[in-house]
């Protein structure tokens, strides 16, 4: 066994929802809904694989991002980190490219969507306390 597999995702709210996108069949986890992003390759830092994975999956350019919060564990044997970003600014509108759908979602609607599971804490941190909408980056500076 190698050592961590090292991952990104970006969450991005408009208008009070989440942009959550499909895995698509073939993949080992197809029909999950995830957070889009993917693996760090060698010699990429994590907001360059950021930017990569959201312009391959969804052909939209991410312009900034923010670290958020981290999940580690080794679901399948082997350990992987998730490191999850706040995408602040998109440049385009995001398209199945590399996914099976794209969808705009209220908590609730998350909630009752099949997650990753890593991805799950982060979506609920998200929702915590929005009353129907995905909480604003305003709302979550400082959040702890």
């Amino acid at each position: 066994m190698s050592g961590t597999l090292l991952v990104v995702a970006g969450a991005f709210v408009r208008d009070g929802l989440l942009l959550l996108t499909r895995r698509p069949d073939g993949d080992p986890l197809a029909g999950f809904w995830e957070l889009p992003g993917g693996k760090v390759e060698t010699g990429e830092t994590p907001e360059a694989a950021l930017a990569r994975e959201w312009r391959e999956e969804l052909g939209v350019r991410v312009e900034t991002c923010e670290p958020l919060t981290f999940v580690s564990g080794a679901p399948n044997g082997r350990h992987v980190t998730l490191l999850v970003y706040l995408v602040r600014l998109l440049r385009g509108e995001p398209s199945p490219l590399g996914v099976a759908e794209v969808r705009w979602t209220t908590p609730e609607e998350a909630s009752r969507l099949p997650l990753l599971p890593a991805d799950r804490p982060v979506v609920e941190r998200l929702a915590r306390g929005a009353s129907g909408h995905f909480l604003s980056f305003s709302h979550l500076e400082g959040a702890p």
